[in-house]
């Protein structure tokens, strides 16, 4: 409680009266696949959970998002960190997360929504140039077969708290061998599948990147993750 009164003491008037109006709007009108959940003792922290995309192995997960609030709001941008435990190129081992949105290309007047509309696009398309997992920009690359299965697990282990079990925990140990059960249960959806291309195309101009670093044969299914990339602008 201590802490949340600081916070707040730390913010002038003028933040908080932006923050408070962002916050009103994202009630009224909410992003579709993310409930925003509110400190009313502390608006500094914004909390939000976050539906995996369809036809990503992110689907069918829950993740909970932070996003906190700086003095220098919103000038400054806030910080961003999965809650949720994910595998993920962007995400790293502590939940931080490395989108574009929240550095180099913040401007004062994107907001909250934005910046969470941003990190479900993340989810959409990861950005392997700029990985904070190594592990998982490497097999979203090389092995994107292994990539999507290390990251359903996770997905079924971490997000779908309500059908963990006791072997879930035996699962995640073993992770190889589960990895590669999962992974002949995934199927690459067709490019042109019309919720997720709906979602492709809501993040247009939110966030977006192109992979030209790696030069090898296009299969289908790279050419599948290629044309995704390509719906997106650089972020």
């Amino acid at each position: 409680m201590v802490s949340n009164i600081q916070n707040m003491e730390n913010l002038n008037p003028q933040v908080m009266r932006i923050l408070g109006k962002e916050i009103q709007n994202l009630k009224v009108e909410p992003v579709e696949g993310i409930s925003v959940i509110l400190d009313d003792q502390d608006i500094t922290q914004v909390e939000a959970i976050i539906d995996g995309p369809v036809d990503t192995p992110y689907f069918g997960g829950k993740f909970r998002v932070k996003l906190t609030i700086g003095k220098d709001f919103p000038q400054g941008p806030p910080k961003g960190f999965f809650i949720t435990k994910i595998f993920h190129p962007n995400v790293s081992s502590k939940g931080e997360i490395c989108v574009n949105t929240l550095k180099r290309d913040w401007k004062a007047d994107l907001g909250l929504r934005h910046v969470l509309l941003a990190i479900k696009c993340l989810l959409i398309v990861p950005n392997p140039e700029s990985a904070l997992n190594e592990e998982a920009g490497k097999l979203l690359l090389e092995h994107y077969d292994d990539y999507c299965a290390r990251a359903k697990l996770y997905t079924d282990i971490h997000a779908k708290p309500s059908e963990s079990s006791a072997s879930s925990t035996k699962t995640l140990s073993n992770s190889t061998v589960a990895s590669s059960n999962i992974q002949h249960n995934i199927e690459i959806s067709s490019s042109d599948n019309s919720e997720h291309s709906a979602n492709k195309k809501s993040c247009n101009g939110v966030n977006g990147h192109e992979n030209n670093a790696v030069k090898k044969p296009i299969s289908k299914k790279d050419k599948i993750i290629k044309d995704k990339k390509k719906t997106l602008k650089r972020l």
